[in-house]
């Protein structure tokens, strides 16, 4: 009830106020609790609208008796409650309202928990560092796919190789001001970056016949940092590297206008840094032509000519540069266009693509979009769950996982569009996409880097270090979007199965799309990380490539996700690989790769895993057998090449698969660079702040007992070694002499052993009768366990015990073994003492 309100449509009625709210109101009045007038609340407006609506209520106005007017509780509960949501002065901000502004009691969702997208929201502008410039514009492409198949560049041997001229003898038409550079590290992020006015960057063209280009490369992803133009045509571009880091070249994207038809421009970038690249072997740099988009609904595509990668000969005493040039001409005059190393995907992108899934009343039944953390700079990282609902708890409980990611390394676009392509699938209504909702729970994390993107980076995160080198981090606060992936993964094994974890990259010197995996060495699970990858090349046999996986697990791998995921449990645990050139397979070996063909891939994963997880085992029976075949011939071809022979009937099996493997062809960041100075400071921090609480364990409060017997044990070894003490002045008397036993008895309570020790400081070739001392122990402190009653130990300073002697002459053989079960017979070391010899009796 809400003795408030009925008190007030009491007072409408003429109906005397209960004492107990008056008085409440006078009190909460005086101390300024409440300042509204009693007639602030449902007054007779309200009164009349409730007897319009409510038949219960008499004709005339006028209120019976209390049976007469509500003579249900829990309808007049419910009828008092929704008059008062009604009310604006009593509206709840944690209520949801519909479109007529009617009362649907459903919480809103928390804002930290829960990602908010909504139409009526604009979306979360990206947050940059302060030291970033950032544009207004919006720039924005459209999805095409070209008609025709675009085949890579045929090398001729003559291409051109320009001398490098620098801004000595060129002139600079855009350069960044500020670039943090290695040595100094992130603080702080904002909305639109670095305050104050965006200077123009550009040159000033001097009128309507100058013909030079005008760069920028001041928004989302773009990352050009000088242009020279060193002849009427020819421009030699310097790429940003990575924030905070002094390398990572090699992504590049930014803009130029004031374009003129059929002119040959050459545009050569000056600091790559990868030795080996697939411009090598007829990779074609990407295109876009604002005036296409809009006129001819054309979006990228592959064009150049005269495309050479090679060493820059200009030696700094640094690390050696590579370049890239190409010439090309533009189709329009005054032309805005783009330059890209692939094509771009952006953190804006990804953010109107799950808009628009949260905005469809049907995808959002089944995919729930959740905030799994805030990245260094303070966005999003988004964490979407997509399974279907369960009918009952065991049914959900029965569902395995799948987790996703993609884009720890903000320069390999080609995960988006691969991610894209699987999302695509799994939110539609295809029958297999439903069966898979049905019996899999899909993680996915579509971007886990989302500032190196916004930036422009190629590799690493605003930490100025790769994410994907530190799973194995401590540094949440550093690290945040790898931290928590590898917590929401360790929670999600602790509830169920996780049948396969893949992380989408990009690769920069190999063709086709294939998987790194981790070779399993138990003997039940043998080869069977390899199903999938076998699998996933027979559906995709003119884009996947077997025979470019490798499974071997690298030390300096240990920190990659696709690793660490393996040693948490995750026996299919991958890398996936997709090109940024094109085939080499099938109907479309010698062309590039599309967005098309990587969000073909998308399906094909989803497919494959239906293939895995298919009841009947036929195919996977069939992978099994022609796997084996497979490293049968890969060990023939490996022993062949040690000039050695191997019989592969008998235990070939037992050969370490990653002996064969040769290593991965992986980046030029193999190699972790560590952490940053700062950073390593606070991580050792942390490992000596834990390596304390290991040693400081706290000590448990004694009950009376427990320092009862602490007491005694200290009293008998007091005793104990008086007694030695006295014994060995009785043999320095006269060491010729044997002595009489004496027998000295300690009294402990709840004792059930006895035990004899012999004080002997003779010769030891002499035999003695022993002196007896009687101890009785504490039950459960000290337990005597021996192979027979009356075997001897001997005890030494810090020796081990003998379990070796025969048992002791004159000890009755036959003791009672009841108290000696087997489970408990055996050696127990007890506190060493110059020559004591110590006879257990039962």
């Amino acid at each position: 009830m809400f003795p408030a309100l009925e008190m007030q449509l009491k007072q409408e009625t003429h109906r005397l106020p209960d004492p107990y709210e008056d008085f409440m109101y006078h009190h909460l009045q005086y101390y300024g609790y409440f300042k509204a007038q009693r007639g602030s609340l449902p007054n007779s407006a309200t009164y009349q609208h409730i007897q319009k609506n409510n038949p219960r209520y008499l004709l005339n106005g006028s209120l019976g008796e209390k049976d007469d007017l509500l003579p249900d509780t829990l309808q007049k509960e419910k009828l008092l409650y929704s008059h008062m949501l009604s009310s604006p002065r009593l509206r709840s901000r944690q209520l949801l309202y519909d479109e007529l502004d009617e009362v649907n009691p459903r919480l809103r969702e928390p804002r930290e928990l829960f990602s908010i997208l909504s139409t009526k929201r604009p979306l979360q502008a990206p947050r940059w560092p302060t030291e970033c410039e950032v544009i207004k514009e919006n720039i924005h492409h459209i999805e095409w796919a070209p008609p025709q198949p675009e085949y890579l560049y045929q090398p001729t041997g003559n291409e051109k190789v320009p001398e490098i001229v620098g801004e000595e003898k060129g002139t600079v038409v855009y350069q960044l001001d500020s670039v943090p550079t290695e040595g100094s590290y992130f603080t702080s992020s904002r909305v639109g970056g670095k305050r104050g006015i965006i200077k123009q960057l550009a040159v000033t063209l001097q009128g309507p016949e100058d013909n030079t280009l005008l760069f920028e490369s001041r928004f989302e992803s773009g990352n050009l940092q000088k242009a020279v133009r060193v002849d009427t045509y020819e421009y030699e571009l310097t790429l940003r590297t990575d924030l905070y880091t002094n390398k990572h070249t090699q992504w590049f994207y930014f803009r130029v206008q004031n374009t003129r038809k059929d002119a040959t421009y050459r545009f050569t970038i000056v600091n790559l840094l990868k030795p080996k690249s697939l411009y090598t072997v007829g990779m074609k740099p990407l295109l876009y032509s604002q005036f296409d988009a809009n006129t001819r609904n054309i979006g990228w595509r592959r064009e150049g000519n005269d495309i050479k990668y090679y060493k820059n000969n200009t030696d700094d005493g640094q690390q050696p540069f590579y370049c890239l040039t190409w010439t090309i001409q533009f189709p329009y005059d005054q032309d805005t266009c783009f330059f890209a190393h692939f094509y771009p995907y952006t953190y804006t992108d990804l953010q109107c693509y799950l808009l628009s899934v949260a905005n469809n009343p049907i995808q959002s039944q089944f995919c729930k979009l959740r905030t799994l953390c805030r990245s260094l700079a303070g966005n999003t990282v988004y964490l979407l769950t997509i399974t279907n609902p369960s009918q009952t708890p065991q049914e959900a409980a029965a569902k395995k996982a799948v987790v996703l990611s993609a884009r720890v390394h903000p320069g390999e676009s080609n995960g988006s569009w691969v991610m894209k392509g699987f999302l695509d699938f799994i939110l539609s209504n295809s029958p297999d996409a439903q069966l898979l909702r049905d019996i899999f729970v899909f993680k996915v994390l579509p971007m886990l880097n989302p500032d190196g993107v916004i930036v422009g980076n190629y590799r690493c995160s605003l930490a100025g270090r790769d994410l994907n080198r530190h799973y194995k981090t401590i540094l949440k606060e550093s690290f945040p979007c790898i931290w928590y992936t590898r917590n929401m993964i360790k929670r999600l094994l602790e509830e169920r199965e996780v049948l396969l974890y893949c992380d989408f990259h990009g690769h920069s010197r190999k063709n086709n799309i294939f998987l790194y995996g981790c070779n399993n060495n138990n003997h039940k699970y043998w080869l069977h990380e390899r199903v999938f990858p076998l699998m996933l090349s027979k559906n995709a046999p003119d884009k996947f490539s077997f025979h470019s996986c490798n499974f071997k697990v690298q030390k300096c791998k240990e920190g990659t996700g696709r690793v660490v995921m393996w040693r948490m449990g995750i026996l299919n645990s991958y890398t996936m690989e997709s090109t940024f050139g094109g085939s080499t397979l099938g109907s479309k070996k010698g062309t590039h790769f599309t967005i098309e063909d990587l969000k073909s891939l998308g399906y094909h994963v989803c497919d494959t895993l239906l293939d895995l997880c298919d009841p009947d085992q036929t195919k996977f029976t069939q992978c099994l057998a022609e796997l084996k075949e497979l490293l049968q011939q890969k060990i023939h071809k490996k022993f062949n090449e040690l000039g050695r022979d191997k019989d592969l009937e008998g235990s070939w099996s037992d050969i370490s698969l990653s002996d064969i493997e040769s290593s991965t062809s992986g980046s030029d960041s193999s190699l972790s660079d560590g952490l940053p100075v700062h950073l390593a400071n606070i991580a050792d921090e942390l490992n000596q702040k834990k390596k304390m609480l290991k040693r400081k364990k706290k000590k448990s409060l004694q009950t009376r007992k427990q320092r009862n017997e602490q007491y005694q044990r200290k009293n008998l070894m007091r005793k104990l070694k008086l007694t030695e003490d006295t014994a060995t002045n009785f043999n320095r008397r006269d060491k010729d002499t044997p002595l009489d036993s004496s027998m000295v008895t300690l009294i402990l309570p709840k004792n059930k052993e006895r035990i004899q020790i012999n004080f002997n400081r003779r010769d030891k070739d002499t035999p003695l009768d022993p002196s007896m001392t009687t101890l009785i122990l504490p039950k459960n402190k000290e337990k005597m366990q021996n192979k027979k009653p009356g075997f001897t130990v001997s005890c030494s300073p810090k020796r081990t015990i003998n379990c070796s002697q025969e048992p002791a002459l004159g000890v009755k053989p036959n003791w009672p073994r009841s108290r000696y079960p087997a489970t408990k017979r055996g050696c127990v070391a007890m506190a060493a003492y110059p020559s004591l010899h110590i006879h257990t009796y039962p």
